[in-house]
């Protein structure tokens, strides 16, 4: 299998989820913020082949800030004319002419290290970034919208704790680390808000750590980072002490997670989405690789906090809102499944073809 096929079979599964009102998009126009990012990018695909394959007749409006990568990241949908790049920021965002009925914002930080290093902007780019999308919500009297927020939210669960969407957690506001979970909570508020004093259709999404085709080779998140050791059959080395367990979710079945909320979700409410399966800790997903992979997991506990790492925690997330609304995953095969399609298509920059 090569990764040709597998982003081939993501797309048809994408569309083939029955659970999604697909027919809600018929001539609609949609805009995806973050458009070139893992999930976004992932989602502009997903709606361009369910488009082509159902004949929806929808357009989709990808918010970029480089023409150039957006143009590399969609090479293969430069020709349609369905997919049309809009350049700038979520901070800054530019005119949008004509109708626009569904939005899914997806623009954050994502890398742990800039939370800690860059907080300022983390948090203006999350909290001015949102607040635009959902004036542009407002304005264009949009069908729906989705807010990509975070796991992280929830603070620090007690392990053992099963987390709904009811709950809520400490974040002390005076470490720094939390510029990120902090600024998504805030942005949580404003959608509420939002929906609450002028009726704006947002639904949140509280996303699960997520991975699969599209991670980039060099990224220095900590899946990435196992899916190179393996491919290069180097030992996976540990600066922590791998106590975090969490789920995970796979690409594809972020995005089925994400559209069926658009369509189908309650105005005002945060859904979690996540595949309850994969639950582990990061030192036994680690063990699990390397004993498939014939490598060794060492441990160098010598990190510093500049690295944006998170102290231990425990988040088992509930996802029975999201699976009352027909959603489930499309791959029950668990970690192993999404590591072994993800490091199928991880390819380093020189490189022309699949791993």
């Amino acid at each position: 299998m090569n990764k040709e096929t597998i982003l081939m079979q993501d797309m048809e599964n994408i569309c083939s989820a029955d659970f999604i009102s697909w027919d809600k998009f018929s001539g609609k126009t949609i805009l995806v913020t973050g458009a070139t990012g893992l999930i976004g990018s992932a989602a502009v695909k997903a709606l361009l082949y369910a488009n082509k394959k159902r004949e929806l007749g929808l357009t989709v409006l990808a918010l970029v800030r480089s023409k150039n990568r957006a143009e590399e990241k969609f090479a293969e949908y430069k020709d349609d004319k369905n997919l049309v790049f809009v350049l700038g920021t979520v901070e800054e965002l530019p005119e949008i002419n004509g109708g626009v009925d569904f939005i899914i914002h997806g623009a954050s930080q994502t890398a742990s290290r800039a939370f800690v290093q860059q907080p300022v902007e983390t948090i203006l780019t999350a909290v001015r970034g949102t607040l635009n999308l959902l004036e542009l919500a407002r304005t264009k009297k949009c069908e729906g919208m989705v807010y990509l927020s975070s796991m992280e939210t929830y603070g620090h669960p007690k392990k053992g704790h099963k987390v709904t969407e009811n709950d809520a957690g400490a974040l002390p506001s005076l470490d720094v680390r939390n510029s990120y979970p902090i600024s998504k909570l805030q942005c949580e508020s404003l959608c509420c808000s939002y929906a609450s004093e002028y009726d704006v259709p947002v639904m949140i999404v509280r996303l699960t750590q997520t991975f699969g085709p599209g991670v980039e080779y060099d990224d220095n998140r900590v899946f990435a980072y196992f899916g190179r050791c393996v491919l290069e059959k180097q030992d996976i080395v540990l600066k922590t002490k791998g106590e975090t367990e969490r789920d995970y979710l796979y690409t594809a079945d972020a995005v089925t997670a994400i559209l069926t909320v658009l369509l189908d979700g309650e105005k005002g409410t945060a859904y979690n989405a996540a595949d309850e399966s994969t639950y582990c800790s990061i030192a036994e997903m680690a063990e699990m690789l390397a004993g498939e992979a014939g490598i060794s997991v060492r441990y160098d506990l010598g990190g510093n906090s500049s690295d944006g790492y998170l102290s231990t925690l425990y988040m088992d997330l509930d996802t029975s809102r999201l699976r009352a609304l027909g959603w489930n995953v499309i791959y029950p095969e668990g970690l192993s499944e999404i590591y072994r399609r993800m490091m199928l298509c991880m390819t380093k920059k020189q490189d022309h073809g699949s791993v």
